[in-house]
């Protein structure tokens, strides 16, 4: 327990530039305080204690507003940044070297027993008021955008954003944790291209009423079969946008 506590407390000077004093870091930082605390509460929570772990982290809880709960498994080295707002089920785990800010929940989506809270794996970040629910397996090296809603499994190297969350970027290329906040706007996007194509369609209805029209004039003067191709060179065009807009919506999570 004591050389996860020294990773937890060495990990902040990595993650946080605002980090200038151990003094500071011990005696200033709530996630650190609510994750020892949790340690403390965790090893108890194990030996069957009752009572006392739920006392340890309902009092960490008023302190940091970090809310633990003693059945939770914690890996080494995890960072709770600011940590105001922050709730981790009985059944969740958080793998080693994870970044969590504030607002986010791990938690359930009933009633059920056994395990019901996620499962995240090494080098996660969760953005401030991410929501990650139900028995979920979150891979390694994942990020999570803030405020998006996460309701099924993300494979390792991916990124997620929106709600419910939408992997919009996979790739095993590392990553720098505290780059949460640069990430793609996969809505904005999707409703650029559907007004794209609105536009277009409405481009190829008025070419057509300009085509009958022409034909009209044509027939009252003796002259028929007028041929059209209006609209083919932007069919390829439509296509493309129909493909990226079924990829968002088929990649709900």
């Amino acid at each position: 327990m004591l050389s996860s506590i020294i990773a937890d407390f060495r990990v902040i000077f990595d993650r946080d530039p605002a980090a200038r004093n151990w003094l500071e870091v011990l005696f200033c930082y709530p996630g650190l305080q609510a994750i020892m605390l949790h340690r403390v509460a965790h090893r108890i929570y194990k030996q069957g204690v009752p009572f006392f772990p739920r006392l340890i982290s309902h009092l960490a809880r008023f302190f940091t507003g970090v809310e633990i709960h003693p059945g939770a498994k914690i890996g080494t080295g995890v960072f709770i940044d600011h940590g105001m707002g922050v709730v981790i089920g009985e059944t969740a785990e958080v793998g080693d070297y994870s970044l969590i800010y504030q607002g986010v929940t791990l938690g359930g989506t009933g009633k059920q027993s056994g395990k019901r809270h996620p499962t995240l794996g090494k080098n996660v970040v969760v953005g401030a008021g991410a929501k990650v629910l139900g028995n979920l397996n979150i891979g390694n090296n994942v990020r999570i955008g803030a405020g998006s809603v996460v309701l099924r499994d993300v494979p390792s190297d991916c990124t997620v954003v929106g709600i419910p969350g939408r992997i919009v970027y996979q790739s095993g290329v590392k990553v720098n944790p505290l780059e949460h906040g640069n990430l793609p706007d996969s809505e904005a996007k999707v409703i650029r291209l559907l007004l794209d194509r609105i536009e277009a369609l409405e481009k190829q209805v008025e070419a057509l009423q300009e085509d009958k029209l022409k034909e009209r004039e044509l027939v009252v003067s003796g002259v028929s079969n007028l041929g059209t191709n209006s609209g083919n060179n932007e069919s390829h065009s439509c296509y493309i946008k129909d493909k990226e807009i079924e990829e968002f919506l088929g990649g709900t999570m």
